[in-house]
């Protein structure tokens, strides 16, 4: 399959959203430990674990998508 410039489009704007949806979630998360939420170990840790493995997948779609995007342009 060749990846055309509306695939790069499309992996670009997910891997936005996916960086701004997680950025949102990491100040609801850190401005609720900072406040002393209750909260078992496990909710943080499992949750900080959420965040980096999506922001890990967030840069993986965005390379590929400025790899495509830059390909089309071919």
């Amino acid at each position: 399959m060749k990846f055309e410039k509306k695939h790069a489009v499309l992996l670009l704007g997910v891997a936005l959203w996916m960086v701004i949806t997680w950025s949102m979630f990491i100040k609801n998360l850190s401005e609720a430990y900072a406040a002393g939420e209750d909260r078992p170990d496990g909710y943080w840790i499992a949750h900080s674990l959420l965040i980096v493995v999506n922001l890990v997948v967030a840069a993986i779609l965005g390379a590929l998508g400025w790899k495509a995007l830059k390909a089309s342009d071919d």
